[in-house]
């Protein structure tokens, strides 16, 4: 029984063995690349198993270089990043390649070796215009200086308005005096001739 266990064990044990390589090499030693395009100038493209067309999930190793088409610019050597914005095989680049037409290469050397090419035209992105704001004048609303000047100038006048002139009531006053000044000489005039007239009435009367 215990010859029987320890056989089936030894079985399965050289199964795995046998199966693990086969495992490992189910996707091929071969990627493939397709360069899709850009897109805002980062140079975007797909690593595929080439045997079975399964995106690659383990990290890439691969260049990108990119010559204008009058072979008079280069750019890179820039490596490939994974793209978010794409499918699970989607890769792109970091850097940008500037406006007129390119021919991209990406070489993969890790996990398997891979190539491809595309000519990839990058368009001139002219700017947004800018458009100039002006804000509505208001003419019937004055500026806080003219309302601050003019404010404490309709508050004197006001004031001025309201308050009583110290000078008129002094007017007032003199005026009042002066009239009840001559009033009160003429009754004593009037009294001081009428005690003349009753004194000279008595003399001519004692004389008579």
């Amino acid at each position: 029984m215990r010859i029987r266990i320890v056989f089936s064990a030894a079985l399965a044990t050289l199964g795995l063995m046998f199966l693990l390589p086969a495992a490992a090499h189910a996707h091929g030693d071969t990627v493939k690349v397709v360069v899709t395009g850009q897109r805002d100038g980062h140079v975007t493209a797909d690593v595929m198993w080439e045997n079975d067309g399964d995106a690659v999930d383990e990290a890439v190793a691969a260049t990108v270089n990119a010559v204008s088409v009058d072979g008079t610019r280069t750019m890179g050597p820039w490596r490939l990043v994974r793209d978010p914005a794409a499918a699970p095989a989607g890769w792109t680049t970091a850097e940008t390649l500037p406006p007129g037409s390119w021919k991209v290469g990406v070489d993969v050397g890790f996990p398997a070796l891979g190539h491809g090419e595309l000519e990839v035209a990058v368009p001139v992105v002219d700017p947004a215009p800018v458009a100039s704001v002006t804000s509505p004048v208001t003419p019937s609303a004055a500026p806080p200086s003219a309302q601050a000047s003019a404010s404490p100038a309709s508050a004197s006048a006001a004031s001025s308005a309201q308050a009583p002139d110290p000078a008129a009531d002094t007017q007032g006053y003199a005026v009042w005096w002066t009239t009840a000044g001559v009033a009160v000489t003429a009754v004593a005039g009037a009294a001081v001739g009428l005690l003349l007239r009753r004194r000279r009435r008595v003399r001519l009367d004692r004389l008579g």
